[in-house]
C-alpha cells in the first residue's frame, strides 16, 4: 500500500494484472523485483506496455507464421488428393517433448522442430507408394506433435488470463488461415504446374510449402523468447524482464513461474488432477466436431463447381471463422468466462452438420460449411486458453496437461477418417452424425468442467474464511 492508503499501483485493476488479483498480493509480489519496486505507477504502466508491445509485434507474428506453415503441412494432402496424389502413391509422443520444452529453451527447440518437419515434407515429393506416404506422414506428425502444445504453454506464460484468449485466437489463425492459403495455393499450383520440370502438380504443391517452412523456421531463432524468468537482454531490457516475470507471478496468484521438481514431477501432478482428464475429454470432442476439416475439399467437390472454383470457395468460410474466433475470444478474455462461449460456438457447428446431411441444396450446404468452420475453431481456441488458466503453476504440470489433452484428442484421427466415405457422397451421413456426436460431447464436458471449477472456488472461499488470509484468485469458468 502507498503511504496515503491507496494501492501501490492501479495496474491490478485496469492494466496488466487481472482484476481478480488482490491488490495486497500484487504489492507483495512487486517487492521481489528490485528494479520495479521503486517505480511509479506511470513507469510500471509504461514498462508493461513495452513488454506487451514486444510480445505482440515479435513473438506473436512469428509463432502465427510458424503455425500457419505447421497446419499447411498437415492439410496439404487433402488438396493434393484431388490432384492425383492418391493414385500416384498406389491408392493407399507428445508428453515428454512438451515437458522438455517447458524446462528447455523454446527459442532453439521450436525452430528445430520446424526444420525437422519441413525436411520431411520436402521428402514427400519422392513418394511412390502407400508405404512411403504413411512413413512420411508419421514423421511429419512426430516432429510437429510438440509444436502446438509448446506454443500454448508459451502463450500462457507470457500473457495474463485476460490477454491470453485473444492472443491465442491470433496465432490460432495459423490453423484457420492455413485452410484459406491451402485453397488459394491449390488453385494456382495444382491447376497450372502439372509436368513442370517433370514433376506432378501435387509434388510442386508440397515442395513449395516445405521450402517456405524452412525460411520461416530460420526467422524463429531471432523472434522467439525463452521464458519470463530467463529471457536474456537480446529481447528485453533488464526492467522489462522483471516486468514480464512480475506479470506472470501475479497472474498465477503469487506462485513463481520457475518449475518445481524434475521433468516427470509435473506429469505425475497433471495425471492426478481431474482438470487434466476433463480438458482431455473436451479437446477430444472438439477434434471430433472438427473432423470434417481434412475432407472439406472432397465435400466442396460435390457442389458441382469447376476445379478452380472448388479450390477457391473453400477460402471464405475460413475467413469468416477467423473473424468470429477473434471476436468471441476477445469476449471470453474480457469476461473471464469460457464454458458458455465454447457451448455457444459449438452449437453453430451442430446446426451446420445437420444441414450438411439433410439437404442437397448447394446454397444451404455452402452456408453449412460456414457454420462448420466457425464452431470448432472458436471452441478449440478458448478451450486451450481455459486449460492453461486453471493450472497456472508449475510450468511442467501445465505442459503435461496440454500435452495429455492433445495426445488424447489425437486418438480421434485413428477413426474419424473412416466415417467420410466416398460411397456416401454428397451427404456424408455417417461423418455428419459423428460431428453431431462430437458437438454433444463438447457441451457435456464444458458443463462438467465448469461445475468442477465452481466447486473448487467454493473450497477456496471456505479456506479464506477459515484462515482470514485474503486471496482473490479463482479458477476460471
Amino acid at each position: 500500500m502507498a503511504q496515503d492508503g491507496s494501492t501501490r499501483s492501479s495496474l491490478d485493476k485496469t492494466g496488466p494484472i487481472e482484476h481478480v488479483e488482490a491488490a495486497t498480493l500484487a504489492d507483495s509480489i512487486l517487492e521481489r523485483y528490485a528494479l520495479l519496486r521503486e517505480e511509479s505507477t506511470e513507469e510500471l504502466a509504461q514498462l508493461n506496455n513495452s513488454v506487451l508491445k514486444k510480445l505482440d509485434w515479435k513473438f506473436l507474428p512469428c509463432i502465427t507464421a510458424m503455425l500457419l506453415m505447421n497446419y499447411l503441412d498437415r492439410i496439404n494432402v487433402s488438396n493434393a488428393r484431388l490432384a492425383g496424389m492418391q493414385e500416384d502413391c498406389g491408392n493407399m509422443s507428445d508428453i515428454p517433448a512438451n515437458v522438455i520444452i517447458a524446462k528447455g529453451k523454446p527459442r532453439i527447440l521450436l525452430p528445430i522442430c520446424m526444420l525437422a518437419w519441413s525436411a520431411v515434407t520436402i521428402c514427400m515429393v519422392a513418394m511412390k507408394s502407400a508405404w512411403a506416404f504413411m512413413l512420411c506422414r508419421f514423421l511429419v506428425e512426430f516432429t510437429e506433435g510438440p509444436f502446438l502444445p509448446a506454443v500454448s504453454l508459451m502463450t500462457s506464460s507470457w500473457y495474463t488470463k485476460q490477454e491470453s484468449p485473444l492472443r491465442m485466437a491470433i496465432w490460432h489463425a495459423g490453423n484457420i488461415i492455413s485452410n484459406v492459403f491451402s485453397g488459394l495455393l491449390a488453385a494456382g499450383i495444382l491447376t497450372n504446374m502439372d509436368n513442370v520440370a517433370g514433376l506432378h502438380s501435387w509434388q510442386w504443391f508440397i515442395l513449395i510449402e516445405g521450402i517456405v517452412s524452412i525460411m520461416v523456421a530460420g526467422i524463429g531463432f531471432w523472434l522467439i523468447p525463452n521464458w519470463p524468468s530467463n529471457t536474456a537482454t537480446y529481447y528485453f531490457t533488464p526492467e522489462e524482464s522483471e516486468m514480464a516475470a512480475y506479470r506472470a507471478a501475479v497472474s498465477a496468484g503469487g506462485r513463481s513461474e520457475d518449475d518445481e521438481g524434475g521433468y516427470w514431477d509435473g506429469v505425475a501432478q497433471a495425471c492426478k488432477d481431474p482438470f487434466t482428464w476433463m480438458f482431455a475429454a473436451m479437446h477430444f470432442s472438439l477434434i471430433i466436431a472438427q473432423s470434417f476439416k481434412d475432407f472439406l475439399p472432397s465435400i466442396v467437390d460435390t457442389f458441382g463447381f469447376s476445379e478452380v472454383g472448388t479450390y477457391l470457395i473453400q477460402a471464405p468460410p475460413y475467413v469468416v471463422a477467423y473473424i468470429v474466433t477473434l471476436l468471441i475470444s476477445w469476449s471470453s478474455g474480457r469476461m473471464l468466462e469460457h464454458s458458455f462461449h465454447i457451448i455457444g460456438s459449438i452449437l453453430l457447428c451442430l446446426v451446420g452438420a445437420i444441414l450438411m446431411i439433410s439437404t442437397l441444396n448447394v446454397g444451404a450446404r455452402y452456408f453449412a460449411v460456414f457454420l462448420l468452420c466457425s464452431g470448432p475453431f472458436v471452441g478449440l481456441n478458448i478451450q486451450i486458453s481455459w486449460e492453461t488458466t486453471v493450472v497456472p503453476r508449475p510450468r511442467t504440470k501445465r505442459a503435461a496437461l496440454i500435452a495429455i489433452a492433445n495426445c488424447v484428442s489425437s486418438v480421434s484421427h485413428w477413426f474419424t477418417p473412416y466415417f467420410f466415405l466416398r460411397s456416401q457422397e454428397p451427404r456424408y451421413q455417417t461423418g455428419g452424425g459423428v460431428i453431431i456426436a462430437g458437438c454433444g460431447l463438447v457441451i457435456v464436458s464444458c458443463l462438467v468442467t465448469r461445475w468442477w471449477a465452481m466447486r473448487k472456488n467454493k473450497a477456496l472461499e471456505r479456506q479464506q474464511e477459515a484462515s482470514g488470509v485474503v486471496n482473490e484468485w479463482r479458477f476460471a469458468t
